[in-house]
């Protein structure tokens, strides 16, 4: 029979440290935490990486659509430049008197080019025939002119016009006018080759 007085305490083992053994690192790696930061910290990374690509090749497409081809959207010299001359220019060869055809036709050879030439050229004839016989003076004042599209070397734009016309002995008479005109940059000056009413 064994004394109750001696009592004997089992042993108690001490746990293995979790950073030694219990990650299963072998003692030489990171705490679980850790390595689950690292990876988020990778994930987040690539993630951003291809959010920024993402938006490089939308903005990429955005910025060669053809409404940023437009100049006339965004370049206000340019487009002030070439309502400027195809007004001028329409109002010189929309304008002339029975004394001054001459003078009108000279300047279509200069402002007008390819079918808008062609066109005057056709018509010309009879506009001289008659402002002589019936003393007929047209005088044309562009209202407004709006640049539709432009590039480096061509536009289109929508012009409005009041044309008088005088013959003589008898009242004024106004009408107004719409036209779609093209025109090419030419040697420097802009140059209208095609004109349509609308």
């Amino acid at each position: 029979m064994v004394s109750t007085d001696e009592t004997t305490e089992p042993a108690v083992e001490e746990p293995e440290s979790r950073e030694s053994a219990g990650d299963g690192t072998g003692g030489t790696g990171e705490s679980r935490p850790a390595r689950r930061r690292s990876v988020a910290a990778v994930l987040l990374v690539l993630a951003l990486v291809a959010a920024g690509a993402g938006l490089f090749v939308r903005a990429q497409q955005l910025r060669d659509t053809p409404a940023t081809d437009n100049l006339a959207l965004t370049d206000t010299e340019a487009t002030t430049r070439v309502a400027g001359d195809v007004s001028s220019a329409l109002g010189k060869v929309f304008s002339y008197g029975p004394q001054d055809t001459a003078g009108t036709k000279e300047s279509a050879k200069q402002l007008l080019g390819g079918k808008a030439l062609q066109q005057y050229a056709a018509l010309f004839g009879q506009v001289e025939k008659q402002s002589r016989d019936q003393k007929l003076t047209l005088t044309t004042h562009v209202v407004r002119a709006g640049v539709t599209r432009l590039s480096g070397t061509g536009a289109h734009l929508l012009v409005f016009l009041d044309q008088v016309y005088e013959r003589q002995g008898k009242d004024p008479t106004t009408a107004a006018a719409q036209l779609s005109v093209t025109a090419e940059l030419r040697n420097g000056h802009w140059q209208i080759v095609d004109i349509a009413s609308r």
